[in-house]
């Protein structure tokens, strides 16, 4: 009975674990995993946790001054007193204060938008480095397979005696080197799949299959586009306009508390045999604006003022040329990948096969096939990286510009 439990768990294991294999990874576009790092991101996570602070700093702003509550007892008459004291703000002060804080907050706001365009960039940049890592496996499994086929042509020359066992060895080299970097680009696969998961706060060994691959170029937009869309979503821009309007509430409420607050007292007073049991007594308070009236602090704002127009001026003209050196780069490289794949790799490709043709004709050596295929292989490397290159320039000009790009 109870070795037939423990088959039946055996075969339930096996069926579970066959199961498990057997399930394919799920897929995930570019869009998708945009999506799920804004969501589950753990830097993220963490900033939007200060906007809770800066939520409080706006319910503190909105809090009234407390009543004081006094009791005397003296020898003099009245022997007693019990009076309170409640401040009374004037000239709008906790609305300033409530403005400042309601600024000091949105600029909160603009610093996690800002994390938010890093961890796209870095998102869309680990995105294609995995279909980068993918590509470059399935190249070095293709240069392995050619390496193999040259290695039999060898050992089939080698036995009808057309070549030396030199070229044979050679041969085998180039198989054995070929497997090692394979393994290698295997490894590195591993590895930007952890990274990719990271940023995505997924488990390091969730596996994907890509929605996108590498050959998939980005849209193209037009500069002017891009430069009008910067000026509206830059974040820099956008930073340093929310900071003129803090300043701008900060100097309104210092002008406010130009205005002195006044004190209203109330009470009564005990015990005067000569004069009374139990009197009323009141008293109005007013600091007198006399000496200081906030002149400092105010010319301070005003100058702060003017320096983040003056700051606000540069970075504008500096996003303009970031756009544009960012455009121009990404122009350059999308015609440096797009010669690659008309030209240059299919003729390197034609070369190996007829260079391959010619060995096994017995019309050239190997030294002839190997040339030919390292070469196919630096076009295939130059191609790969060309094509990680626009990902990630494009990755570089969407951050700049601080909106998305794909959709338009």
């Amino acid at each position: 009975m109870i070795s037939r439990l423990l088959g039946a768990g055996l075969c339930a294991f096996v069926i579970v674990e066959g199961t498990a294999r057997a399930h394919p990874p799920e897929k995930l576009t570019l869009q998708s995993a945009l999506e799920l790092a804004e969501k589950q991101n753990l830097d993220l996570v963490a900033a939007r946790a200060r906007h809770a602070v800066a939520a409080a700093g706006v319910e503190i702003a909105r809090q009234r001054p407390n009543p004081s509550v006094n009791f005397n007892a003296l020898r003099d008459e009245p022997h007693e007193g019990f009076w309170f004291t409640q401040p009374f703000e004037l000239g709008g002060k906790r609305g300033h204060r409530i403005a400042v804080a309601d600024q000091e907050s949105k600029l909160t706001d603009v610093e996690i938008t800002t994390l938010e365009r890093q961890i796209r960039r870095r998102t869309r940049a680990a995105y294609y480095a995995l279909g980068f890592a993918r590509a470059e496996s399935e190249r070095r499994g293709h240069i392995l397979t050619l390496a193999q086929r040259l290695q039999q042509i060898a050992q089939d020359r080698f036995q009808a005696g057309d070549v030396p066992q030199l070229e044979v060895i050679q041969a085998n080299l180039e198989v054995t080197r070929a497997q090692a970097d394979l393994k290698v680009a295997q490894q590195q696969e591993k590895t930007s799949l952890s990274l990719l998961n990271a940023l995505l706060n997924e488990p390091p060994t969730t596996p994907w299959e890509l929605g996108e691959t590498l050959y998939q170029l980005p849209p193209e937009i037009p500069l002017a586009e891009l430069v009008q869309l910067a000026y509206a979503s830059n974040s820099e821009l956008q930073h340093l306009t929310q900071e003129q309007k803090v300043e701008e509430s900060r100097r309104g409420l210092l002008r406010a508390e130009r205005i002195p607050d006044l004190d209203f007292e109330y009470g009564l007073d005990f015990n005067s045999p000569r004069d009374f049991r139990v009197g009323p007594r009141g008293q109005l308070s007013l600091t007198l604006p006399i000496f200081s009236r906030n002149q400092g602090q105010i010319a301070q704002s005003s100058a702060n003022q003017r320096m983040l127009e003056a700051e606000a001026a540069a970075a504008k003209r500096s996003v303009t040329a970031a756009i544009e050196t960012a455009y121009f780069d990404l122009g350059a490289q999308r015609t440096q990948v797009e010669t690659y794949r008309q030209t240059l790799l299919p003729v390197a490709q034609q070369l190996e096969g007829m260079a391959e043709d010619s060995y096994r004709a017995g019309k050239a050596d190997i030294l002839v096939v190997l040339t030919a295929q390292r070469n196919v292989q630096d076009v295939e490397r130059s191609y790969l990286d060309g094509l990680v290159t626009v990902q990630n320039s494009f990755a570089a000009l969407e951050e700049a510009v601080g909106a998305p790009l794909e959709q338009r």
